[in-house]
């Protein structure tokens, strides 16, 4: 069904007929939008052009000033998720940092634990992983996306986090990032390898997993006694 968004010939327009800055965005973010969805519904192949410009209610020339292929409009859909996903990973680092009082690291990584595993099984997540592998030997900047500015910035945000508490003496790590990496693959792996090829997740089981892999890892971490 096509998207009930304003046409553009009645969009409110800034000087000279251009769109302002502000409606830009907003153009923008509708498109990305629209064009998750679609991906996610239909896969990369099942998606086309001219169905994003109609579902979002713009033009296809308007489209494609601002993105010259699907590969492009892709891309953006997957640096819209990248942000989602180091959002929580760098905002637990400047908060812990900024505290007077530091939390202890079981509380701090049984909160991101749980934010992560749940952003991991949003609605679509799965989905679009799996366009990524598809198109991964067709267009591999895609996936060099995913896993660099992905994966790879994600672990150095974590490793971040890990060396502040280990400057407030909450735990002791050798090698941030390798660490970082351990961890966020102990919590994430295997539900979101379950999910990637489409098998049902036990919540229950999910929840336990995740306080175990937790607490393990503090178990590798824990400061040696003064």
């Amino acid at each position: 069904m096509a998207a009930t968004a304003e046409p553009e010939s009645t969009a409110k327009r800034g000087t000279g007929g251009r769109p302002t800055r502000e409606e830009a965005a907003r153009r923008e973010a509708r498109i990305v939008e629209v064009a998750t969805r679609l991906f996610i519904e239909r896969g990369f192949d099942g998606t086309s052009i001219d169905a994003v410009a109609e579902a979002a209610g713009v033009s296809k020339p308007t489209l494609y000033s601002r993105y010259q292929d699907k590969r492009a409009l892709f891309e953006a859909v997957l640096q819209d998720r990248i942000r989602e996903w180091l959002a929580p990973l760098s905002a637990a680092a400047e908060m812990q940092a900024l505290r007077a009082a530091p939390r202890d690291a079981a509380t701090v990584l049984d909160e991101l634990s749980r934010n992560l595993l749940a952003r991991s099984h949003a609605p679509g997540a799965a989905a679009l992983t799996r366009c990524i592998a598809a198109q991964a030997i067709q267009f591999p900047n895609l996936a060099r996306l995913a896993y660099e500015e992905g994966w790879l910035r994600g672990v150095r945000a974590f490793g971040r986090l890990l060396v502040v508490m280990a400057e407030q003496g909450r735990i002791a790590i050798d090698c941030p990032e390798i660490t970082a990496d351990l961890c966020l693959n102990l919590v994430l792996g295997r539900s979101s390898n379950q999910a990637l090829y489409g098998i049902e997740v036990d919540g229950e089981v999910q929840e336990k997993r995740r306080r175990a892999a937790v607490a393990v890892f503090l178990a590798g971490v824990r400061p040696s006694p003064a």
